[in-house]
């Protein structure tokens, strides 16, 4: 790095060293060592004291809190009619999204009586889906709607496909409609943020699994259900990049239009939201695809769409039910991804270059252009461009025509209105894949059973029995402890309190056992990243082909991770976590790549000029030199890798995920459910806090 040597810097007749001043002595956290005395102190509390206090009860035992929530349930039940709220509010939310949904589905999905059809056939949807993607996007992501739409039908999921675009459609215009005015109003008002974003905070951690048993005791269970749950599960997204996109306009550019009389409306509508644009729309892209995975999993509360295929199919173990419907969704996964980053491209595009030049040059540029005469003030750029939009609306104002002939043959035959079921090829596909699974299972069951117990006996089941058979106020001091030395006093309190609800709910026990399928699955998630992602961020070459596969993997819902899963290991609790670390190896390598990548390069030439090996350069400068970005991806690691871990109760992972899923199957057991989706979300919280604390001392150092 290169000094600028002023007068006030040139050095000085020397002092003698006895005068020069010392250096601060370099805190040393020695955060390895108090670990260890932390791991000594619970191994010897465990040998001592182990069965003994750990809170564990049998699977249909209550507590008082769950029975207060049973009555609870009951009480809001009885009092549905009669209670303002929940009459008046919830009520007439929950009759809108209903109507909504079935209005929708009468038109293209379900018959709309008197007709044995819906009033837009299969053909028609097709027809109408593919124009709004060459609106959109362009003609190649008008052909890739199409398709994905066709591959419904083709499947034998045709109603179901088109159901669970229902709900995420619904669900993100909502979302739109909400979470914009409240994204950019956090960005004017710091109160307001300062408000909001906790619970943005809260809302970003809980898995998802843990929203199902509070909001279907409000709501009830159906299509209402569904879209409330899916819409706040994609909201944080939308208003937190929004927020972050109006405040990164800069400054010079508000000051500017600021000087030329711009009011606040109209510096947010010409100046704000046009520059913050291919931001908002990575909001709305990252918004989508919570959607959709939400969507999925709103099947738990009776929502429509592929997601109760999936869960049926993964409760009667039927491998090949679950990978087509499994497929359909990462269709619609990788549709929906790649049309709306094709149509932040293209509006980016349209919009042209202008919007990018920054400060007073974009607002001089305007008020020269507006005196000049008009002919003077359309430049090369601008007349090219122009010839080109008036072609693209000409094209899309054509493709109406075929469209609206498409719509009316889908209403007037029968054959153009369902989905031929001669074309349904998806039944004979799962009998296929169910038939390779077990050939494949059969061949490799050796080498999947070796690698289950070699995990299960070797990391599973001796970090359960120390935690789980731990008293449970060791298991608080070690937690504790451990939020002490990584993450500092704020850790320590947000552990203290997210301990103290996890005892409220009576669940200490199964909250272990949860937290030790997430521990162990993190552990492998971060084997994993750590090799790929060193291996991505020293070679250019293996990046470029990797790193689209992980764009790939991460577009999918997590729901569909456990289809794979359960094919090849059975349902046991290690099917979740296989799950859980497909699910999150994604987000974490791409992290640790960016992080190698990061490292100065002058230092990594220094220290190649120095004579060490590839081995020392990895160990010794660019892993301890990206140690912030390893915390991040631990951080990210750990809440994806939770998410899955609570879902994989559908496989026999046990646990709170289990007790959530029994939530809604037994009725006296509701209260049970809901107080582990209260303990899920306090998990979630602490891990989180933990592991945000640890990475800002880290980056800190």
């Amino acid at each position: 790095m290169s000094v600028l040597v002023t007068s006030e810097s040139r050095p000085g007749p020397a002092v003698p060293k006895e005068e020069q001043p010392r250096a601060a002595p370099v805190e040393k956290r020695r955060t390895g060592l108090k670990l260890g005395a932390v791991a000594v102190v619970w191994v010897v509390g465990w040998l001592l004291f182990r069965g003994h206090a750990t809170l564990a009860v049998p699977f249909q035992q209550l507590n008082g809190f769950h029975t207060w929530i049973n009555h609870l349930r009951d009480s809001i039940q009885a009092s549905a009619q009669t209670n303002w709220f929940f009459h008046g509010v919830i009520g007439n939310i929950t009759d809108f999204f209903n109507w909504l949904v079935a209005k929708l589905q009468s038109w293209v999905s379900v018959p709309s009586p008197p007709r044995p059809v819906p009033e837009i056939g299969w053909i028609g949807v097709v027809a109408l889906l593919a124009w709004i993607g060459l609106a959109a996007a362009g003609v190649r992501y008008a052909l890739v709607v199409a398709v994905t739409v066709m591959l419904f039908g083709f499947g034998g999921f045709w109603q179901d496909g088109v159901d669970t675009l229902i709900i995420t459609v619904i669900s993100v215009v909502a979302c739109v409609i909400v979470g914009l005015p409240l994204g950019i109003a956090m960005s004017r008002r710091r109160w307001l943020s300062a408000a909001v974003t906790p619970v943005l905070d809260v809302m970003q951690t809980m898995p998802s699994f843990a929203y199902l048993s509070p909001l279907s005791l409000i709501f009830g269970i159906g299509p209402s259900a569904a879209v409330v749950l899916t819409f706040i599960y994609a909201l944080p997204p939308l208003v937190r990049i929004t927020e972050h996109g109006i405040r990164t306009v800069p400054e010079s550019t508000i000051e500017a239009a600021g000087s030329m009389g711009l009011t606040t409306r109209q510096l947010l509508r010409k100046v704000q939201l046009p520059m913050a644009r291919r931001t908002i729309v990575v909001g709305l892209n990252q918004c989508t695809m919570a959607a959709l995975s939400m969507a999925v999993i709103a099947a738990f509360v009776a929502g429509p769409g592929l997601g109760q295929d999936v869960s049926n199919a993964l409760t009667n173990l039927d491998v090949g039910t679950a990978t087509v419907s499994g497929m359909l969704i990462v269709a619609i996964a990788i549709m929906l991804d790649r049309t709306t980053t094709a149509a932040s491209e293209r509006r980016e595009h349209v919009q042209g270059r202008i919007a990018s030049v920054s400060g007073m040059g974009v607002m001089m540029t305007s008020v020269v252009l507006e005196r000049l005469p008009r002919w003077a003030s359309q430049d090369h750029r601008v007349a090219r461009r122009r010839p080109s939009a008036l072609m693209r609306r000409l094209v899309l104002g054509l493709a109406v025509v075929p469209v609206l002939v498409a719509v009316y043959l889908s209403r007037q035959y029968l054959n153009l209105a369902l989905f031929p079921e001669s074309w349904n090829v998806g039944t004979d596909l799962a009998a296929k894949v169910n038939d390779f699974v077990n050939w494949f299972v059969n061949h490799v069951d050796t080498v999947t059973t070796g690698f289950k117990n070699a995990v299960s006996y070797g990391l599973l089941n001796p970090l359960q029995n120390l935690m789980a058979n731990s008293p449970w106020w060791l298991m608080a001091f070690v937690l504790l402890a451990a939020g002490l030395v990584l993450g500092g006093w704020r850790a320590l309190v947000s552990v203290a309190v997210c301990l103290a609800i996890i005892l409220g709910t009576g669940l200490w026990n199964d909250t272990m056992i949860t937290l030790t399928m997430t521990l162990v699955a993190t552990i492998l998630v971060m084997i994993s990243a750590v090799v790929l992602g060193v291996a991505m961020g020293r070679n250019r070459l293996i990046d470029v082909w990797v790193r689209p596969f992980l764009d790939t993997f991460q577009t999918i819902p997590s729901f569909v991770y456990l289809v794979p899963a359960l094919a090849l290991f059975g349902a046991s609790r290690f099917t979740a976590i296989v799950a859980a670390v497909a699910y999150g190896v994604p987000i974490a390598t791409k992290l640790v790549a960016d992080g190698i990548r990061g490292v100065s390069a002058t230092t990594v030439e220094a220290a190649q000029a120095s004579g060490i090996t590839s081995w020392q350069m990895i160990l010794k400068v660019q892993i301890p030199m990206a140690r912030e970005s390893l915390v991040l991806a631990t951080n990210q690691g750990l809440l994806y890798v939770l998410s899955v871990v609570v879902i994989g109760g559908l496989v026999g992972g046990g646990s709170l995920g289990y007790l959530v899923v029994s939530g809604f199957s037994q009725d006296q057991l509701f209260g049970k459910g809901l107080a582990a989706g209260i303990a899920i979300t306090a998990l979630g919280v602490m891990l989180d806090r933990v592991a945000r604390y640890t990475a800002a001392r880290y980056g800190r150092a």
